[in-house]
């Protein structure tokens, strides 16, 4: 059965408009009840790096967990962050976001890639220590907008070093939209061959008319782990001007429809609500 991750986090921190933290948690609150695997929820950052973001402690109070299989994951980038998302129970998983890219892991997280592994370990530490699991999203997995070298094959030696490291779940990332359904494929299998030990999921960033297909090719090649966001929302604010959307989770379950065995109980009249209210209230 594939596992959604479903993400209003990525969906909305690129956002320029503040939603205000009372509309985030209806928000949230609804898709806590669709069924999804884990809910990428809000991100323990610099308020002055992802001001969307800097209400994520009061959004996370106001969360109804009781009724609700979905566990929860915010995305953190320094031992700061990660020691002030650890105190929280609530939260199953700490994200990391590891690029190939030298460019793009200066902009995102003002390190350099040598610098960004090293702090990666130091998270992994700490959410080991409270029992909680680090997702590496290794970002810029097919190519970048930089003109730096890339190949697939120094995406693959990376993402062997984190399972190395102790890194038992990473989500190969498309930051920027350049995959193709081949792409995809191939990638993933290699990966799934090599790292037979970890858990690999796919976050792609693509155009609207080509999200079924993508989605697609990341199933058929066996990937059982996907994150989306309703509507196709979002982008990585750090990655180039323009945002790139998300992989609309409307697009995988239409992916999905021919393969009933791996569709996850969803409530599509909640999810059918939540995504009314996203176009109403957040964009």
């Amino acid at each position: 059965m594939v596992k959604i991750i479903e993400c209003p986090r990525d969906a909305m921190q690129g956002l320029s408009q503040f939603i205000p933290t009372p509309t985030k948690i209806e928000y949230l609150n609804l898709l806590l009840q669709v069924g999804f695997d884990t809910l990428d929820f809000g991100s323990f950052v610099s308020p002055k790096a992802i001001p969307q973001m800097k209400d994520t402690t009061e959004v996370l109070e106001g969360l109804d967990l009781d009724n609700t299989k979905t566990k929860l994951l915010s995305i953190v980038v320094n031992e700061r962050g990660a020691n002030d998302a650890v105190q929280h129970p609530e939260i199953d998983f700490l994200g990391f976001p590891l690029s190939v890219s030298e460019t793009f892991q200066q902009r995102n997280t003002k390190k350099s890639i040598v610098e960004a592994k090293q702090e990666l370990d130091k998270i992994n530490t700490i959410a080991q220590k409270h029992n909680k699991v680090t997702v590496a999203y290794l970002s810029m997995a097919f190519g970048n907008p930089y003109q730096e070298e890339f190949s697939a094959s120094k995406v693959l030696e990376m993402a062997h070093e984190l399972s190395e490291m102790g890194i038992s779940v990473i989500s190969l990332s498309d930051t920027i939209g350049t995959a193709n359904a081949k792409d995809i494929q191939d990638l993933f299998e290699n990966a799934s061959k090599l790292l037979t030990n970890t858990e690999l999921g796919v976050h792609l960033h693509c155009n609207p008319f080509k999200a079924t297909e993508l989605a697609s090719a990341a199933i058929d090649a066996g990937c059982r782990r996907i994150d989306t966001a309703l509507g196709g929302l979002g982008g990585c604010p750090m990655a180039k001007d323009s945002l790139t959307g998300n992989l609309a989770t409307e697009s995988l379950i239409e992916a999905l429809q021919g393969q009933p065995s791996l569709m996850p109980a969803l409530n599509l009249d909640t999810l059918k609500k939540a995504s009314e209210f996203r176009r109403q209230n957040i964009g």
